[in-house]
């Protein structure tokens, strides 16, 4: 439980920082002007999409919190092995940094109108993205050859699910990514096509976020943290 608790807490603390710096806390009806002002106010900042969006992903955000609780609670039992972190996951975690950093300078590109850097951006970072994606059946791979199977121990088929989930939610966005890359290259409108690409990044980063999570899960760091935690509260 505090595992969600504390997943939770980052989640609204990230969503809230996120609607500070969308204007969502600004007062238009308090600004001073002349009467008749407020008729050149624009529409709600913040898109129906990203909404949307942001739902979704606080969903998928409970939904891992859900398995990171079940795994503490497993990992309790006396037939728990943990399985040794190999160090392409490592290389799999900075691919995934750039996947995410190439997303970014995508949108700064959209929001810049540099069509040719934005292009550059959206491909490099669904070739990193797939890369990341190889890269986690090469890991598969590896444990396999060892004998770390599914159903070898509930360490191996928590790791299994976990990876497994985060890269369905990968391949996922790749689609949406590829669509919106197709439309850097026809004459989508230019808001339009921004939009398509903010909300990739979004979720790239967020699927970044829970990646991370997922990593200092599976070493074993997290459960030191939240013993730490224990500690200092009691």
């Amino acid at each position: 439980m505090s595992v969600i608790l504390v997943f939770l807490l980052v989640i609204i603390g990230i969503a809230g920082w996120w609607l500070v710096q969308q204007g969502v806390m600004s007062k238009p009806w308090l600004e001073h002007g002349p009467r008749g002002a407020l008729q050149d106010v624009e529409d709600p900042v913040i898109p129906t999409e990203k909404i949307g969006l942001a739902v979704f992903l606080a969903v998928v955000g409970a939904l891992f919190a859900l398995f990171a609780s079940a795994y503490f609670m497993r990992m309790e039992l006396p037939d728990w092995q943990a399985l040794p972190i190999l160090r392409l996951l490592w290389l799999n975690t900075g691919i995934l940094v750039l996947s995410s950093v190439a997303l970014q300078c995508a949108v700064i590109a959209a929001r810049q109108g540099q069509m040719d850097t934005l292009r550059l951006a959206l491909v490099t970072g669904g070739i990193t993205a797939l890369a990341f994606l190889a890269g986690q059946l090469v890991a598969w791979r590896q444990l396999s050859a060892e004998g770390n199977f599914l159903t070898a121990n509930p360490a191996n088929s928590f790791f299994y699910l976990l990876t497994g989930m985060h890269g369905l939610h990968i391949l996922g966005g790749l689609l949406a990514l590829t669509r919106t890359t197709i439309r850097a290259w026809s004459s989508a409108s230019p808001e339009r096509l921004r939009l398509g690409t903010e909300l990739c990044a979004m979720y790239w980063h967020f699927l970044l976020f829970v990646w991370l999570a997922l990593f200092v899960l599976l070493a074993g760091w997290a459960a030191d943290f939240i013993e730490i935690c224990r500690r200092v509260l009691t």
